[in-house]
């Protein structure tokens, strides 16, 4: 038997057993030793929010790294003991194809594995808005994936980078993790404060990491003339906006859903999941990325009614909350 989280329905979570299927010739059975919640999408889809699929009940979770416990007869290239990443529920087993886990190095741990696909998301929506080196980037929006997309706008040669949110804690820690600005939406007028740190011109690219539809509008605001706006974060909701302002400065406003990806064949802005996974895994275990100090809780998994509570009515001091299974 196993345990896995489950929304049952709207804004309620439980941990259930489950009987864990057979396995067959092409699948991998995992252990999982760690999962990470994703907050912004997890919430949203507990809460039935818009834009969300509104029914129940829903097996959440998409960041689980474990090891491999049993291999299916034709599976090669995988055996048991292997450290594996997946996007598989929060459960104590999952069940795959051997093809859906990649392989987590040596020097990597489960825990910052866990925050492959969160990287692989913010990563598309960096790559889309095609930043050139001495480019201004602003991202709007400061939890898990807004301050991966600070880091990677920076590794892509972003001078200066901004992060924005009106949660002090996430401000400090942006600051942290080295973005050249931070702004707290609360104490500063953010027009001003962009618009001084880039002598006047606004951004190249403004990220918006935060789904909400207020966001938009403010993000055409902060660009100059024929920036790049990048809609990074799903939005949860109807936006009322005059798109006369974005067709006079000639800016352009980008979709980034990860799903957009091709499946295969990456192009130059495009690139297909396996080779950004790939990459993803590279950047982690190179330590390009700083994950390590974007846990702010390390939980039991039997506690995660209490995380997601946490996260909902915490938001000023957790950010991100990882679940220890093993």
């Amino acid at each position: 038997m196993g345990r896995r989280i489950l929304f049952p329905r709207a804004s309620e979570v439980d941990i259930e057993d489950f009987k864990i299927p057979r396995l067959e010739s092409r699948q991998v059975l995992v252990e999982t030793v760690n999962s990470l919640i994703s907050p912004g999408t997890e919430t949203a889809w507990l809460n039935a929010l818009p834009n969300t699929p509104m029914t129940f009940p829903q097996y959440p979770g998409y960041s689980n790294a474990g090891v491999i416990s049993a291999v299916g007869e034709e599976v090669i290239g995988i055996q048991a003991g292997d450290r594996v990443f997946s996007t598989q529920p929060h459960a104590t087993y999952v069940l795959c194809a051997g093809s859906a886990v990649s392989m987590i190095p040596s020097n990597l741990s489960f825990e910052e594995a866990t925050f492959t696909y969160l990287v692989e998301i913010a990563l598309q929506g960096v790559r889309k808005a095609r930043v050139e080196l001495g480019e201004a980037v602003v991202v709007i929006g400061l939890g898990l994936i807004g301050q991966l997309a600070l880091q990677l706008a920076k590794l892509c040669g972003a001078l200066p980078t901004i992060g924005i949110d009106l949660l002090g804690n996430r401000v400090a820690l942006a600051k942290e993790l080295g973005t050249d600005f931070a702004i707290n939406a609360q104490n500063v007028d953010v027009m001003e404060g962009v618009r001084a740190i880039t002598d006047g011109k606004g951004a190249n690219v403004v990220i918006d990491a935060t789904g909400s539809p207020q966001t938009p509008p403010m993000a055409v605001r902060l660009a100059r003339k024929y920036g790049r706006i990048i809609l990074l974060g799903s939005t949860r909701g109807e936006t009322k906006f005059n798109f006369y302002s974005a067709h006079l400065e000639g800016i352009s406003i980008i979709g980034a859903h990860v799903m957009t990806r091709p499946n295969a064949d990456s192009s130059p802005g495009l690139w297909a999941p396996a080779d950004e996974r790939a990459l993803a895994i590279k950047l982690l275990s190179q330590g390009r990325i700083n994950v390590k100090d974007l846990i702010t809780m390390r939980m039991p998994f039997t506690d995660a009614r209490k995380a997601y509570k946490m996260l909902a009515d915490m938001r000023d001091t957790v950010t991100g909350i990882l679940l220890i299974w093993k």
